[in-house]
């Protein structure tokens, strides 16, 4: 679906021009969805391509790659620094969250809001796993990680945001990191009533764990997280401590506070009490943002500005690998690509569980595979099965985590694997129902076409708002009291009746079409604006020149720039 607003007419080389019809990076028609990307080459054809070149090429090769490298790096210390600083500034409220009393949709909610708070969901199933079975059930923490699975997709949809400057790519980027989204959306509408009902998950990882007692044993850690976390850990890191205390109902984040060290100059993890964020516990060495008699405020001050230095450390090096990633494919047959890219899916599948083993996320697998989606290199129908690896991959952190720990929590962990291997058995294997998670991204990136602040309202809606929401409607029912169930119960029927009457004025009284409309003109606005300097200065130059040509005095000439300039602001409004 196309935007009304006029595009900027794109010049260039084209597969029109080329008498075997074959596209190519850099072409001004260039789209991976359409059948000419996927026309086949051979292998020699790709291993032609890859390896013959000229000593002059070689070096540009070598001098592409070594900077890739360098941006992909500090792109994964940004994702560190961005997931660092929301575990410190939400650690008191994601441990807060896990300490009510839940049922499945408040506990689905609070996976959702606890992964999006501490950007890891590998990081919420291993706290998951650690407070079962002492403050939450078996059963609660199951619903708990389907809430995961949905909350870790958040940091790819970010990322995606970072190709607003190219509307192309922003819809192939959004698509990619939404795709995620709506399998994640799609398991948990199968399995957790599934779950409610049936118990299908508790009785087979029941069933699974009869014997099993709990090892000692160290926390294994990824090579690529020690590659990263050198640099993050002179900057700050959290105090896991303090979400596990506070869930646990063990403290609140006030007695963490104020901070304290035995030698203020010299601070060590021995000597000194920390709160939000913590001391290296190998070294002892206090982060660059650990203060000496710290209020929270101060703590999570720190947390919000480690946050935004990630985010714009994300955005930068995005734009750094696109940038090169585009420089360096520019002019190769799509043909090539899509051979040496075309894996089998369940090979797709494994590699990206692999790749997500090896860096413990599925945040920071998904996030690197969507630039390569934005720029063309991946199509959708490979980013799919990559992301249901990614998924997979995650739970391995969650499992060794429970392999310490007893029966209960390894129920959990194990849970949490049977639910994606369901849900791929579900969404993937047959055509069909594989092309809905895939149609529904589409819409979903094509939706940056017709506004291109879709993705933000897109984020705060279906990771912020909704589940806080259903959150809040769900304690209202089990406070036992009759007064706040009374009032659960008439909010329910409200949004049933909102619902039902949207639906109804979207399919039967053009609501649509009207949302369409409006969402086109407000976008055609903001081009409009954005180009109007540029127009002006255009807009002058022809009025001189049709004073040169009429012989009309320039001081009239000046008298109506102005007044032509007031008609498009009013057009553009």
């Amino acid at each position: 679906m196309q935007t009304d607003a006029e595009e900027p007419v794109k010049t260039g080389p084209s597969r029109k021009d080329r008498p075997t019809g074959s596209m190519h990076v850099g072409d001004v028609d260039f789209d991976p969805e359409d059948a000419a990307f996927a026309q086949d080459a051979t292998w020699g054809e790709v291993c032609s391509a890859c390896c013959i070149h000229s000593p002059g090429e070689w070096a540009y090769i070598f001098m592409g790659f070594t900077i890739v490298v360098f941006f992909l790096y500090f792109f994964l210390v940004g994702l560190d620094f961005l997931g660092t600083g929301a575990k410190v500034m939400s650690g008191c409220a994601a441990g807060a969250v896990f300490g009510e009393d839940t049922n499945p949709i408040a506990g689905l909610m609070i996976g959702i809001l606890a992964t999006v708070l501490l950007q890891s969901s590998s990081t919420t199933t291993s706290l998951i796993v650690s407070l079962v079975p002492e403050v939450i059930s078996v059963k609660q923490g199951i619903y708990m990680v389907m809430g995961a699975n949905i909350g870790t997709s958040v940091t790819s949809t970010i990322v995606a945001m970072g190709h607003l400057g190219d509307g192309d790519q922003l819809e192939r980027a959004f698509a990619g990191a939404t795709v995620h989204d709506m399998f994640n959306f799609l398991s948990v509408a199968v399995l957790l009533p599934l779950e409610v009902v049936s118990g299908y998950l508790y009785r087979l990882t029941n069933a699974l764990v009869k014997g099993f007692t709990g090892k000692d044993g160290d926390k294994w850690e990824g090579p690529i997280k020690k590659w990263v976390e050198p640099i993050g850990k002179k900057v700050i890191i959290e105090n896991k401590k303090v979400t596990s205390a506070i869930a646990n109902g063990e403290k609140e984040c006030e007695d963490f506070f104020p901070t304290s060290c035995e030698d203020p100059l010299n601070p060590t993890k021995s000597t000194c009490s920390r709160g939000l964020i913590d001391c290296d516990k190998k070294t002892g060495k206090c982060p660059a943002f650990f203060q000496v008699g710290a209020e929270k405020t101060d703590d999570v001050t720190s947390g919000v500005v480690v946050f935004i230095i990630g985010l714009a450390m994300l955005f930068i090096c995005l734009f750094g690998l696109v940038t090169i990633l585009q420089k360096m494919l520019l002019g190769t047959s799509t043909r090539i690509i899509y051979k040496a890219t075309n894996v089998n899916g369940y090979i797709a599948i494994v590699i990206g569980a692999g790749l997500t083993i090896l860096v413990q996320s599925s945040s920071i697998t998904t996030s690197a595979l969507t630039p390569l989606v934005g720029v063309g290199v991946l199509r959708l129908e490979q980013m799919l099965p990559l992301t249901l690896g990614a998924n997979i991959g995650t739970t391995v952190t969650g499992l060794l985590a429970a392999l310490l720990k007893n029966a209960k929590a390894l129920q959990v962990a194990l849970a949490h694997l049977f639910f994606n291997i369901t849900g791929i058995i579900i969404w993937y294997p047959i055509p069909f129902m594989r092309a809905i998670p895939l149609h529904a991204a589409r819409q979903l990136g094509r939706a940056t076409r017709i506004w291109k602040g879709f993705p933000i309202v897109y984020i705060a809606v279906c990771f912020f708002a909704l589940p806080a929401m259903f959150l809040g409607i769900s304690y209202l029912f089990t406070q036992d009291s009759t007064g706040l169930t009374t009032l659960g119960s008439f909010i329910v029927v409200v949004l049933f009746f909102i619902l039902a009457w949207t639906a109804y004025y979207c399919q039967y009284k053009g609501g649509r079409q009207q949302c369409y409309d409006c969402l086109v003109s407000r976008q055609a606005r903001r081009e409009t604006l954005e180009t109007l300097p540029e127009d002006m200065e255009f807009l002058k130059k022809k009025i001189a020149e049709l004073s040169e040509h009429t012989g009309l005095p320039q001081e009239e000439a000046d008298e109506e720039a102005p007044a032509k300039a007031d008609e498009a602001e009013e057009e553009a409004a």
